[in-house]
């Protein structure tokens, strides 16, 4: 029988005790009970983003609650600073040129970050751009991006929000929202807060709220002064996914009783840990600055198509890590190291990926990586 890991950046594995939570029998989603664990919830996630606002929850993947940023902030013929350097950079300005929405890109060659005095510069020739939409890292890259100095600058602009994509971010690595002045930043349930997919999370500034209010998009489902109305009464605007929110207070709860700085450090531990193995065994990160603690991208060897990596780990080893995406396709693989990954998870993902490429051709010798892992984890415990 075999036994099967996921290690990719999304979904990522959810614990047994969640996994419980959420067979419970259904409760009706305006009943008392449910009322009761939704004002939880509340507080947790507030807990988790380190916002004193509210935080809104949507039955919808991230990209839902990234339409809903758009459509709740902007109006039509709107400018737009978007920071595009991977798949989901791209997709900011997907979304808001479906809107009518004016975008101006910054660009950045993928795998590295972005320098923050690009969007000083942006802004001080434009003073007309009403957002900066930006990743707290970008997913398929494994890159993170300065935020605190971001915020820093766009705080200083009051015609002028930043929204934050911390869909695989929030709670892998530390964005306090409210010391780093973000606006709007959104999460989701499948990655480092150990969910299955479903939900998405949008905390919303006050200064953000003022831009919402006067917001001329098209919106129906994803309305923010709709969503806060309701859940001010600990209930969601229309039916909740109350399984999953069932669920989403446990894994609250735990990651509460853990502190939300021991889960940094274990991030930050998973994240060294592999970045050692991947070094000794003479590969590459595809993330030339600021590689993320969230996600480990490493580029195949030369020769070698990254695509096939993927696909014998996952069938002959049971263990399901990322390829490429876009122009980064059959070029990289992503190991995750976020939310419910351990150790040994760590360790075996290292010693399956030795295995993999030793089939392939690639010249190395076998235990080199988890030896490199094994120094890291035990020196850092």
């Amino acid at each position: 029988m075999e036994k099967r890991y996921i290690m990719s950046p999304g979904p990522t594995p959810v614990p047994p005790e969640i996994l419980l939570t959420m067979a419970q029998p259904i409760i009706h989603h305006r009943g008392p009970q449910f009322k009761s664990i939704l004002s939880e919830v509340r507080e947790g996630l507030k807990y988790v983003f380190q916002t004193k606002n509210e935080v809104l929850i949507f039955a919808s993947s991230g990209t839902g609650a990234m339409e809903g940023a758009v459509t709740n902030t902007l109006s039509p013929g709107d400018k737009a600073l978007v920071v595009r350097g991977g798949k989901f950079g791209e997709r900011w300005t997907e979304i808001c040129m479906a809107y009518g929405i004016k975008v101006d890109n910054i660009d950045i060659e993928w795998g590295r970050s972005i320098d923050p005095d690009q969007i000083q510069k942006r802004l001080k020739k434009d003073p007309g751009i009403r957002a900066v939409f930006t990743q707290a890292h970008e997913t398929s890259t494994g890159v993170k991006y300065p935020i605190m100095e971001i915020g820093d600058i766009i705080h200083k602009h009051k015609n002028t929000i930043i929204i934050v994509d911390a869909i695989s971010a929030l709670g892998a690595f530390d964005i306090p929202v409210d010391t780093w002045h973000l606006d709007i930043v959104i999460g989701g349930s499948q990655k480092a807060l150990m969910l299955p997919p479903g939900l998405s999370f949008v905390s919303v500034s006050h200064k953000a709220w003022k831009f919402v209010e006067r917001s001329q998009l098209p919106k129906y489902y994803f309305d923010f002064l709709k969503e806060r109305r309701a859940i001010s009464k600990n209930q969601g605007a229309y039916t909740s996914p109350v399984s999953l929110i069932m669920g989403l207070k446990e894994a609250l709860n735990m990651i509460k009783k853990e502190g939300i700085e021991a889960i940094f450090n274990h991030h930050k531990r998973m994240s060294a840990a592999t970045k050692a193995a991947v070094n000794a065994m003479g590969l590459k990160l595809y993330s030339k600055e600021s590689p993320s603690e969230a996600l480990t991208a490493i580029e195949a060897p030369e020769g070698i198509d990254g695509q096939k990596i993927v696909s014998i780990m996952r069938e002959k080893y049971g263990i399901t890590v990322a390829g490429g995406q876009g122009q980064a396709k059959g070029k990289i693989f992503r190991i995750s190291h976020m939310g419910y990954i351990n150790t040994f998870d760590i360790i075996a993902t290292i010693s399956a990926l030795e295995l993999t490429l030793k089939e392939l051709g690639y010249v190395l010798e076998l235990g080199s990586g988890v030896k490199a892992a094994e120094e890291v984890l035990y020196h850092k415990q």
